[in-house]
């Protein structure tokens, strides 16, 4: 991964991300919405950080991503839901990072091992929903899940050897979790950024369009 690209890098995890690539010597371009304006919900501004750079990228990921959709918290039953919540959560956390794919194609080899990978989450599992709730943050990774699968798909047909992953990172002691961590065990980002590298490294074509958490296991649809 010598040369990497990391979107959202001003989050917990991104920030993260960007120094653990660095101290393993990569060239890291790090772009978010607070230093470059990149904002994913507007594409036009997806297109001008994205077209001002030459590739390629050996790794390209995105580390964006809500909680609390238009500023309302994850709901616990239908009656919290809001089509505000849902659009915003759509926007951000499924849209977005295919957007960035749909600009970052240009910057990945095609003659060589390259990697595309979005932060899921182990909630956007359908199988893996045994407590429901959480509906627009659900809905919007599962869709997440969905678009990379089939981008895995059309990606594979001109970039032969490149790999296309959703990630789980598990729960990251960050600002993004911490008013919704209580009850889960957390990482601090500098071990979640190694655990997803680990994950990335070991990852082959036969993983593109996959799905798995931050040991590297598989995650159902």
């Amino acid at each position: 991964m010598k040369r990497t690209l990391v979107i959202g890098a001003s989050g917990g995890i991104g920030a993260a991300l960007c120094a653990a690539l660095a101290d393993r010597g990569a060239s890291v371009t790090a772009l978010s919405r607070r230093e470059h304006a990149l904002d994913v919900t507007d594409e036009a501004s997806i297109a001008r950080c994205l077209g001002a750079l030459t590739g390629p990228f050996d790794l390209i990921l995105v580390a964006t991503g809500v909680l609390n959709g238009a500023g309302h918290p994850p709901e616990k039953a239908l009656r919290a839901l809001t089509p505000e919540a849902l659009a915003h959560h759509f926007a951000v956390n499924a849209a977005g990072p295919l957007l960035v794919l749909k600009h970052a194609v240009r910057l990945m080899p095609r003659d060589r091992r390259a990697v595309f990978a979005a932060l899921s989450a182990r909630v956007g599992s359908i199988g893996d929903n045994r407590l429901g709730g959480w509906y627009a943050y659900r809905m919007a990774k599962a869709a997440l899940n969905q678009g990379l699968h089939s981008a895995a798909i059309e990606l594979a047909r001109t970039h032969p050897r490149a790999i296309c992953a959703a990630l789980h990172p598990g729960t990251v002691a960050t600002p993004f979790t911490a008013a919704h961590a209580a009850r889960h065990p957390t990482v601090p980002p500098d071990q979640a950024a190694a655990n997803l590298l680990a994950v990335i490294e070991g990852l082959d074509t036969s993983a593109t369009g996959g799905f798995f958490d931050w040991s590297g296991a598989p995650v159902p649809w």
